[in-house]
């Protein structure tokens, strides 16, 4: 397995865990039930995780394939830029996270309101972390670029109206 490889396997989980925690998160605050809350808390604590092992892959990944055809500089600094923005999110998250399952294990008068600071925090990353895998899924995906980007790799531009003759 190579660099470029191992990035594409462990890139996906950064954006899993969020999802999955804000699901189990809403059904804590909904259900009041806070054994699911705190299981959120520390899936949003492996997501930060999770978004040590991409960003420690991306250099790596950067090498195994910025010479190949259609990948330019500018489409790697968009997502790098987009992966780093996430990555801290991601982090700050973990953090808190931390901090609300702490807080919630010693009956701290504070974590009554955790789960919605952390719920809106989580919200937050993920809109960042659709940034990153976007991104990131264009470096190599043509079919997913917008119009400029795909111009500007060198690759054809891709048609946005449909062609095709209703009978």
């Amino acid at each position: 397995m190579n660099n470029t490889h191992l990035h594409l396997v462990v890139n996906h989980l950064p954006i899993i865990f969020p999802v999955a925690g804000i699901i189990l998160l809403l059904i804590g605050i909904f259900t009041k039930t806070e054994v699911s809350k705190r299981n959120s808390y520390f899936i949003f604590i492996l997501g930060a995780l999770a978004s040590i092992a991409a960003m420690a892959t991306g250099e790596g990944a950067e090498h195994g394939v910025e010479n190949l055809p259609g990948v330019t500089d500018s489409l790697i600094e968009t997502h790098e830029e987009a992966a780093e923005l996430f990555a801290g999110l991601s982090y700050v998250l973990g953090g808190i996270s931390t901090v609300a399952l702490f807080a919630s294990f010693k009956n701290y008068a504070f974590f009554k309101f955790m789960s919605f600071i952390v719920g809106v925090l989580a919200l937050a990353t993920l809109f960042f972390a659709q940034k990153a895998g976007t991104t990131g899924g264009e470096i190599r995906h043509t079919e997913i670029r917008s119009k400029t980007a795909s111009q500007n790799s060198g690759g054809n531009a891709l048609e946005t109206e449909d062609n095709h003759d209703d009978d």
